[in-house]
């Protein structure tokens, strides 16, 4: 061993020595205040959790053991009662007096932990949010011999414990008593306490009062019985009213017995973004846990708002939320099955109240529709769009017509639905939000669908050719239509369509528009951009302007000689089957309709002197 590594073995180490945390009490209950709950009313449903809990306690070994939670709120102080199993002095020592001990519960209060709604010690902590002084008086019910105890606390960290007369508390239970901080004496008036004892405890299992006014409210309205469907909607809907400001469109009993869930949702009666996180009303063992839980239903059942009761889901630490984990996911696929029987049920035996429901929720739907293919699936008999056949689901129009055409445009649809009608092709206004989504989408859940954007070529195609013989004697004016609308990268042909009251239709389909758009800028560029613009061309189809030569205003036309007179007439069906398809109109497009019109202008009043 050399002498440095000697001298570094031999050199002296630091002593060490145990130490303990100092916890800051004050600066704790900031913390909790401002951090980890959402407002200072949950210290009630502290006290009332812990009250319960208590009660919960003593009847695991004294079924018959009263049941009863009282408050009294007189200025500025508060005072929470309960026929608990209360508490030993070396209890409050263990529960009350060491921070950090509050998840474990004495040794005798175990064998109910299943049942239990809080955690004692960091519940009545929470207090100090609306309290600068904490006072507990306990007699154990487990040790009927031992005498009552007392544990009074203040915000700075300090406390005392001391032991009372027998005659301080005779029965067994606790007695828990809220001195105001400055500025809180609101959260201790007797309004706000019932009113904050109500929105929590309603569905407790025990007598719950403050003073003399109840505050649970059992059995819950969906587990009631009612004379009749009818008046089960009529009280759920006034329930759904009182409790979320709505009336609602229906309800649906949500029954999840492995879960241990029992409760409703109801229906929104107005439209509401897919997007919008819906906040529902969870209970966790009768106390109201919190009144925004946003994961609790799959993201597409945005159209309800829920109100439950739980025995089995995990809350999170400020239990103002659940935790997500297996069973969560779990109840969340359980209760997105039984919304969608709902929608099932409606669409087997309720088609009126189904359409209702659609007719304010379909746009949302078919969003979520989109990505979630059981409900397109569910959906997809039922909701509604625009064909050449009428309002029809996908469904319908399927069964119909061996391919399904579709437009991704209002207008491209306006433009051909007569046409198309006429000649019997079926086609779908793809147009509005999410239409040509959803039908691109139905091979998927109807394998053997045949799906196809309505282009240009497919209308052709199904418009009657005319006669090759006629068509060649109008070669001369075919050749004079062409060469005027060449500049605008649109071709002319002449085809036999219906109704007879089109004289013109104008057809393009993406990648001519592209075309177009790119020439156009193409023109404009500099050198270098327009070289590379150039570099772009393609062999994209160009758009047609197709004649019908059943139309008389047509046949008139192509029986001109004057070339001029047929350049005119043209730019103007052209222009006229523009606006017809409701296109956006081109500069281009602007200075043809304005030059047609005055040649057709120019062209009456020079016939009308030459007939003078």
């Amino acid at each position: 061993m050399d002498s440095q590594t000697s001298q570094s073995s031999q050199a002296p180490q630091p002593s060490q020595s145990p130490h303990t945390f100092q916890v800051d009490l004050r600066g704790l209950v900031d913390l909790l205040s401002h951090h980890l709950y959402s407002s200072p009313k949950v210290y009630l449903r502290e006290l009332l959790q812990n009250a319960v809990d208590a009660i919960t306690a003593r009847r695991a070994e004294e079924p018959d053991a009263p049941a009863k939670v009282r408050l009294y709120a007189e200025s500025g102080a508060l005072r929470v009662e309960d026929s608990g199993v209360g508490l030993t002095e070396a209890d409050v020592h263990n529960l009350l007096a060491t921070i950090g001990r509050s998840s474990k519960r004495a040794e005798g209060l175990q064998e109910a932990r299943s049942d239990f709604l809080g955690q004692f010690g960091i519940g009545l902590l929470a207090c100090f949010v609306v309290a600068e002084r904490i006072r507990v008086v306990s007699r154990s019910a487990r040790t009927p011999d031992a005498a009552p105890v007392e544990w009074t606390a203040t915000d700075d960290g300090s406390y005392t414990v001391r032991t009372l007369p027998d005659d301080a508390r005779t029965e067994p239970g606790t007695t828990v008593h809220l001195v105001a901080r400055a500025g809180a004496g609101e959260w201790l008036a007797q309004d706000r306490v019932l009113a904050l004892a109500r929105d929590f405890g309603s569905l407790l299992p025990y007598d719950v009062r403050v003073g003399d006014e109840a505050v649970t409210d059992l059995p819950a309205p969906w587990d009631r019985p009612y004379p009749s469907p009818a008046n089960r909607r009529v009280a759920l809907a006034r329930h759904c009213h009182d409790l979320f400001g709505f009336t609602p469109l229906d309800s649906i009993e949500l029954d999840v017995p492995l879960a241990g869930i029992r409760g409703v949702a109801y229906v929104l009666p107005s439209a509401v973004s897919p997007a919008q996180r819906a906040g529902h009303r969870v209970h966790l063992k009768g106390m109201l846990l919190t009144e925004r839980a946003e994961q609790l239903l799959p993201d597409w059942a945005f159209f309800v708002r829920c109100v439950l009761d739980t025995d089995s889901l995990r809350p999170t630490a400020s239990r103002e939320s659940l935790y997500e984990d297996e069973t969560l996911a779990g109840v969340r696929e359980a209760l997105g099955e039984r919304i969608r029987s709902w929608l099932t049920g409606l669409a087997a035996g309720d088609p009126e109240r189904l359409a209702a429901f659609l007719s304010v929720h379909h746009l949302g739907v078919k969003s979520l529709a989109r990505h979630d293919k059981e409900m397109l699936r569910t959906m997809l008999p039922w909701l509604p769009f625009e064909t050449t056949d009428g309002r029809l689901s996908l469904e319908e129009f399927a069964q119909r017509h061996p391919v399904v055409h579709f437009t991704r445009t209002v207008e491209e649809y306006r433009q051909v639905a007569p046409i198309a009608s006429a000649q019997g092709v079926g086609v779908i206004n793809g147009g509005y939000t999410y239409d040509s989504e959803l039908v691109e989408a139905l091979p998927s859940v109807r394998p053997g669908t045949v799906v196809a954007e309505l282009d240009a070529d497919t209308v052709t195609a199904h418009l009657d050719s005319v006669d090759p013989a006629e068509e060649l004697a109008l070669a001369g004016f075919l050749a004079a239509a062409r060469a005027k609308l060449d500049p605008l990268g649109c071709d002319v042909v002449l085809r036999a369509f219906h109704p007879l009251s089109v004289p013109a239709l104008h057809l393009d389909d993406r990648a001519a528009r592209h075309e177009q758009a790119r020439a156009e800028a193409e023109e404009q560029a500099d050198d270098l951009w327009a070289g590379i613009l150039g570099s772009l061309r393609g062999s994209a189809p160009r758009a047609r302007l197709v004649l019908n030569h059943l139309n008389p205003l047509i046949r008139r036309i192509s029986s001109l000689g004057d070339p001029e007179l047929i350049g005119t007439a043209t730019e103007s069906l052209y222009g006229q089957a523009l606006l017809m398809a409701q296109r956006p109109l081109r500069p281009a497009d602007s200075a043809l309709l304005n030059r047609a019109f005055i040649g057709l202008l120019e062209w009456a009043t020079n016939g009308e002197e030459g007939r003078r």
